[in-house]
């Protein structure tokens, strides 16, 4: 079979839908009621919300279907997303990208498949609703008016859960984001013995850049700030403002010494910011860290308070700084 093409934007794309946080999620409701009703009103045995993740096909929410993933290689939805619109196959015998397909040759017995891309606020098409059949078929003009009006729901959805736990003015993770994908983080830590940490950032200056300056220009140092994280660690790692002018970073699998130097690298990209960018301030953080030993789990609160306490404890040893 036709494997399809990694598209041009792929790490930005991969980018986009971890801060989603939607992989390796339990199943919702809210997304199942909308493959039930595809499932009716197309009468197909299959219907399904999938996330493409680097090298897999994860099933948000699935109805005929047992799995919760598949390959990314035999992914139809992989083809989907490199479009902006419907990608329709109406009898994959007859067509020379998936004809060899194990899911068109075996089970799942694949003969029709109806494919409409999701899309994450940012643009970037993270997954597909699809609609799959064991005999041919193809769509009419109402029925993908229909499929349309149920993929703008799922968008509708995944934007929604997307605004509650994403940070308006940075972008990062919110609190709340950076809880919810971190716990779940860590359990897979715990099982896998891998080891984390909690870096937790605190800008020392943000009450005389708010009172000398503006809030505009405060504001414009928050930014400022995430982007200096964003461009210093991982894309796997995870990001969060989770208080006015509080940071967090978890970080998986790092031993000691990479996450040192990852940690100065951070640094050193803020020293670089402050010698070139022009700004009317000078950042400063203060930075706390904590481990997370998968022989002896904790849960992410404590982590985070334990980080905590090692800024307060930078930011004190500061002369003339003070915690706002």
């Amino acid at each position: 079979m036709e494997h399809a093409p990694i598209p041009p934007d792929e790490q930005s794309r991969l980018s986009s839908l971890r801060s989603l946080e939607l992989l390796d999620t339990p199943p919702e409701e809210r997304f199942d009621r909308i493959t039930r009703l595809a499932q009716r009103l197309f009468n197909v045995p299959i219907a399904m919300v999938t996330l493409i993740d680097e090298d897999r096909q994860w099933f948000k929410s699935v109805q005929g279907l047992d799995a919760t993933s598949s390959s990314r290689d035999t992914a139809f939805c992989s083809h989907t997303i490199l479009g902006s619109g419907l990608m329709e196959v109406p009898d994959a015998f007859e067509d020379p990208r998936f004809a060899a397909s194990p899911l068109v040759t075996g089970n799942p017995n694949i003969r029709f498949y109806a494919g409409m891309p999701i899309h994450a606020p940012d643009g970037a098409a993270v997954g597909s609703l699809c609609l799959i059949d064991r005999r041919p078929r193809k769509m009419s003009a109402e029925d993908l008016e229909s499929f349309a009006d149920l993929t703008e729901m799922v968008q509708k959805e995944i934007s929604a859960f997307h605004l509650v736990t994403t940070d308006e003015l940075t972008g990062l993770s919110n609190r709340r984001g950076f809880v919810f994908l971190g716990r779940k983080i860590l359990a897979v830590c715990g099982r896998r013995g891998m080891a984390a940490t909690v870096v937790f950032a605190d800008l020392d200056n943000m009450k005389p850049i708010n009172d000398r300056l503006g809030h505009e220009e405060g504001d414009r140092a928050l930014k400022d700030v995430a982007s200096l994280i964003l461009g210093s660690f991982r894309v796997s790692d995870v990001s969060a403002r989770v208080g006015g002018d509080e940071f967090c970073v978890l970080l998986t699998g790092e031993a000691s010494a990479t996450f040192a130097q990852a940690l100065e690298r951070f640094r050193r990209e803020i020293d670089g910011f402050n010698d070139s960018a022009g700004r009317p301030f000078k950042l400063s953080l203060s930075i706390g860290c904590a481990r997370f030993d998968p022989a002896a789990p904790c849960e992410l609160e404590a982590l985070m308070a334990e980080a905590d306490r090692a800024m307060y404890l930078e930011k004190r040893s500061k002369p003339g700084a003070r915690r706002d």
